[in-house]
């Protein structure tokens, strides 16, 4: 479906924090006209209210579209609101952390095709991932038009079961958090070994990110790119024998942390 088509049968947005306006302001972006989008937001950010996008609680008949990017924990006020758009030719998909398919289709019903997707917060430069599986009732169609919404904020991956959602919670969602714990932790490395604060942050932050980038770009393994760096018994080498210990390395470290965040999105899906 092009942004035109989806104008035309409309797009409503349940909820428009930091992920559902960075993935808005992508598909404004990407030519989705502000008069066919409909936002439920109690408290709309100036930006939106700047958009042209229709406020309010008013429904529209069909709409192509649901977009659920609610709070967990403010899902069972919100979600009744969307029950008269279940069980027709509406998608609906979620980006809310936690909320299983099936609490969906207890409140829609089992026809609803329903999509779960889990991005990240890079979505908010266009730099996200984000991994989505359907229910029973969601058709190769509405998973393309899924993928087509959700790329407007970065790539996007098919799961084979909704079950892969907690370590996808785990690894990519909270993902970034580690990642930013790591330039904390970097630069307080470089500043107890002497390097002024601003120039230790600097330094971490260009360093994680073009590491990444070159990640991605350069067709390598990660594990080859390591050892590009590591001259034998160099600086990196002595590093390393400490990151990669088996026992006290990150290794582990990582592994338990990991599981730690599956875990508890297993106990909030309960």
């Amino acid at each position: 479906m092009k942004m035109d088509e989806l104008s035309a049968r409309g797009l409503v947005l349940l909820g428009c924090g930091k992920m559902g306006s960075a993935m808005l302001e992508g598909w404004l972006d990407r030519g989705l006209a502000p008069s066919g989008v409909t936002v439920i937001d109690p408290r709309p950010s100036d930006w939106l209210k700047e958009t042209g996008v229709h406020l309010g609680s008013d429904l529209p008949p069909a709409p192509a579209i649901v977009l659920i990017a609610v709070k967990p924990q403010m899902m069972a006020e919100a979600l009744p609101v969307l029950k008269p758009l279940g069980g027709g030719e509406t998608l609906f998909v979620s980006v809310a952390a936690g909320t299983p398919i099936s609490h969906y289709e207890s409140v829609l019903g089992a026809a609803t095709p329903i999509i779960r997707a889990m991005p990240n917060t890079p979505a908010a430069i266009g730099r996200g991932i984000t991994a989505l599986i359907g229910n029973g009732a969601a058709t190769e169609t509405h998973l393309a038009l899924a993928e087509s919404l959700l790329s407007a904020v970065g790539e996007t991956v098919r799961l084979q079961e909704e079950g892969q959602m907690d370590a996808v919670t785990a690894v990519s969602g909270s993902g970034p958090a580690y990642v930013f714990h790591l330039i904390e932790a970097l630069a307080a490395a470089g500043e107890a070994e002497g390097l002024p604060p601003e120039l230790a942050l600097r330094l971490a932050k260009v360093t994680v990110a073009g590491a990444g980038a070159l990640a991605i770009e350069s067709g390598e393994a990660p594990s080859q790119l390591r050892i590009n760096v590591t001259s034998p018994n160099g600086t990196t080498a002595a590093a390393l024998q400490v990151l990669m210990d088996e026992e006290a390395g990150f290794p582990p470290l990582l592994r338990r942390a990991v599981k730690a965040a599956a875990d508890r999105s297993r106990e909030l899906s309960r």
